[in-house]
């Protein structure tokens, strides 16, 4: 808590990453070794990739190059937020952030039932992706007016999370998750991931979530697996991974995700998490796999959750893959379908992914 009271009061005071990197490496050590605002390469890179999303602001305050755009004001408000940037910063960084966070705010962003999805084309995806910024940013607002306001409209996205739950699925192995809109009869590991860590994160921060929602979707993630279960209801695969839907096989991009929302719901010891965690080091990334951009963000931040060798080996290797990636300009370009989604949001992505040497919000803090 020492550690965390102190990097954050110079993170208020504007202080660089240099310092923040010294002490994020080991938290029990609150005394720097060498020169504390000394950057090492990967601060560097995060520092010029922030840059790159300020300079994407629209005059209305909001981030993006290709549409999308509350989803990817969000994303980027979150990757700012993942190495220490915050609203309330009396910095340019800071400044674009309150601004960001107005525009998500604003009134014609969200539809009467709480929907974020409808008005910038993000459908649940982008829904889920904007109720987790709004409930990491409870308590970083700039005062309590606008605190207040993004209580106020993440209690009501979160509240059509929960109703969209409840809707009959079919087939029954698909009750839990969530889908493409709130009325899909069906759902996917990619689009429940967001939910579940919306409603672990509005949890966290003292927010009313029913626990039987929480383990719900996690029952969903259960049954992505792709193992057969004992009679312990334990997986017979003791390395494998979670599929996109109940009874396909493992992917790297779902299986990542899928480590990375257990662990944050607190299933450390489950079965499930140590065999997907495993069957990520033989399945390690590359920049050929489909949403490379996406699954190595969940790669990473998985793997950390972890800890141990799996924390190191991870950290190492996406280091290693997205310094290489970086453009001068500090952005990274997404590949096939990730292309198409802009610079804007692979960027973010690739910040979040080398953000866990930081880690400063709260739901991907272990």
């Amino acid at each position: 808590m020492k550690f965390a009271f102190v990097c954050k009061t110079l993170c208020l005071l504007g202080l660089p990453f240099g310092w923040q990197a010294a002490h994020s490496e080991e938290q029990g050590t609150n005394v720097p070794t060498g020169n504390p605002f000394q950057q090492d390469k990967v601060d560097k890179a995060i520092q010029k990739a922030v840059s790159f999303l300020a300079e994407k602001q629209q005059a209305d305050g909001s981030i993006h190059d290709k549409g999308n755009q509350t989803t990817m004001t969000s994303l980027s408000l979150m990757a700012m937020a993942a190495v220490g940037h915050q609203p309330v910063n009396p910095t340019a960084e800071g400044r674009v952030m309150r601004r960001s966070l107005d525009y998500v705010l604003r009134e014609d962003r969200q539809d009467d039932q709480g929907y974020f999805g409808n008005r910038d084309g993000g459908r649940m995806y982008g829904h889920g992706i904007i109720t987790l910024m709004l409930s990491e940013m409870l308590g970083m607002g700039l005062d309590e007016e606008q605190d207040q306001r993004i209580r106020k409209r993440c209690q009501k996205a979160i509240d059509l999370i929960l109703r969209s739950q409840k809707v009959p699925k079919r087939p029954p192995s698909h009750q839990g998750g969530w889908r493409y809109t709130p009325d899909s009869r069906n759902a996917d590991l990619s689009a429940t991931i967001w939910q579940l860590m919306s409603l672990r994160s509005a949890k966290n921060a003292g927010m009313d979530i029913p626990s039987s929602a929480i383990e719900d979707a996690i029952g969903y993630l259960r049954r992505s697996y792709y193992s057969r279960l004992d009679s312990k209801g334990d997986p017979v695969n003791k390395k494998s991974g979670f599929a996109y839907q109940p009874g396909g096989g493992p992917e790297y991009t779902t299986t990542a995700a899928g480590l990375l929302a257990m662990q944050v719901c607190g299933e450390y010891e489950s079965p499930f998490v140590k065999g997907a965690a495993d069957w990520l080091l033989d399945n390690e990334p590359n920049t050929g796999r489909k949403f490379f951009l996406y699954g190595t963000y969940y790669y990473s931040q998985a793997m950390y959750q972890r800890g141990g060798d799996h924390a190191k080996i991870a950290r190492k290797k996406v280091e290693e893959i997205m310094l290489k990636l970086q453009r001068g300009d500090g952005s990274w370009h997404g590949s096939g379908s990730e292309n198409s989604a802009g610079q804007v949001y692979s960027t973010s992505m690739a910040i979040l992914a080398l953000a866990v040497k930081y880690h400063y919000l709260p739901i991907y803090q272990r």
